[in-house]
């Protein structure tokens, strides 16, 4: 008998905290299935590993250090930003995929990403037509923007929201004690190009009303400057002092961005600066002292504060995954079903790429208060359960433990390949 096929998995764009949970589920449950998988490879840096023909043999990873990954942040085997072209505009790409597939006998593909990774991974789908090379792929979901479509919540955005509403909560109780002689304004900037979930998770620090923080700058909501403005100048008369949350991407009445850097290729920016942008205006036009505070990727490496809930969404979806391509299911995701919110219910169901690829999931306007600065009960509702219990790694002289790959690599079998 010949030996069963080999699968890859791959991951891609930015990384989350429980990313690893996710690729460590995938491994551990092909491993539950020898008879029908072989090997396990992944490409080191994502697909451009694959392109490299750089391939990881998980094989080599003992199961306590896949059991490690689940409290080890990053993306343990490298990620790429990468779209894959069409077939007739990128034929030499494609045809490199094909040839790496064929030469390592890859048949079944885990590509763990968001929204821009679906487009590729539904590529990936194609290949079966393509080529006639029998390859089963499903996209594993994760994005700390939780703009995936289709799926209740994306697996990544829990942990991210819960760091972000914590750090924010203890900030604003350092601001509200330096209010009679030092800072007036605390600022902290979270990600989120066009989607304001994240900053919706910052509303989450108010426990009562009128607690911090005072505002909420949503991508979905136009920023008006004048109108900012009035608004910390009202908290601050107040309450003493104003704690804000914004939206890297927050942007003015014609969609431009009020802050951003040119990005690595013609035509794209890099997103951020939005909370020293705010912080000059409100020193500039209002005198207060203010300090700002960007989470940058702390939000999204914080594996000591994720939430438990969020880890269980990154493992089930990744034995969902494998589960869907031993049974056929090509081109499809497993996607979060919430069945109920108190108390917190889901299942795992299934959804096609086609209605996932390329779409972004905003925050529902029912979300954002009358006021436009805060969230609703509705939101609330939402988010509690996601950033719901703790899963703490093991510490060891103060300091949390991370998982230590061999990252052993196969031997290569083809030619270099040289990038375009």
């Amino acid at each position: 008998m010949s030996p069963p096929p080999n699968a890859l998995y791959c991951q891609a764009g930015g990384v989350t905290a429980v990313i690893n949970a996710t690729a460590a589920a995938v491994i551990e449950t092909c491993r539950g299935h020898p008879d029908r998988i072989g090997k396990v490879f992944a490409g080191s840096n994502g697909i451009l590993g694959v392109l490299a023909e750089d391939l990881i043999d998980t094989s080599y990873e003992t199961a306590e250090t896949l059991r490690a990954l689940r409290h080890t942040p990053g993306g343990a085997f490298g990620s790429a930003r990468f779209r894959l072209g069409s077939f007739e505009a990128d034929r030499r790409t494609w045809d490199r995929l094909h040839a790496v597939f064929a030469a390592h006998d890859i048949r079944y593909v885990f590509y763990n990403g968001g929204n821009g990774s679906a487009d590729t991974a539904r590529s990936l789908a194609q290949f079966r037509e393509r080529f006639d090379y029998p390859i089963t792929c499903v996209h594993v979901p994760k994005t700390v923007d939780n703009d995936l479509a289709v799926t209740d919540c994306s697996p990544g955005f829990g942990s991210a929201a819960k760091y972000l509403a914590v750090s924010l909560r203890e900030a604003a109780a350092d601001v509200a004690s330096m209010v009679a002689s030092s800072t007036k304004v605390f600022i902290l900037e979270a990600m989120g190009r066009h989607a304001g979930w994240m900053v919706a998770a910052m509303g989450l620090a108010a426990d009562a009303d009128h607690h911090p923080p005072h505002l909420l700058l949503f991508a979905e909501i136009p920023f008006d400057p004048a109108d900012f403005l009035a608004r910390v100048h009202a908290s601050v008369e107040r309450f003493g002092y104003c704690v804000i949350g914004a939206s890297e991407g927050l942007s003015d009445g014609s969609g431009r961005p009020v802050s951003a850097l040119p990005g690595p290729h013609p035509g794209e920016e890099q997103f951020g600066g939005v909370a020293p942008y705010l912080a000059h205006l409100v020193h500039d036009r209002l005198g207060y002292k203010c300090h700002w505070a960007t989470a940058d990727y702390l939000q999204r490496a914080a594996r000591h504060l994720a939430s438990a809930t969020d880890l269980a969404h990154a493992e089930a979806v990744g034995r969902a995954a494998v589960d869907f391509a031993l049974d056929g299911h090509n081109g499809t995701m497993p996607v979060i079903v919430r069945e109920s919110d108190n108390p917190y219910r889901w299942r795992i169901g299934m959804a096609d790429l086609d209605s996932v690829a390329t779409l972004e999931r905003r925050l529902p306007h029912e979300f954002i208060a009358a006021d436009r600065c805060h969230i609703t009960p509705a939101c609330r509702t939402y988010l509690r359960p996601l950033v719901t219990g703790e899963s703490w790694p093991p510490f060891r002289d103060g300091l949390p433990i991370h998982a230590h790959l061999t990252n052993h690599r196969t031997p290569r079998r083809l030619p270099p390949w040289h990038s375009p």
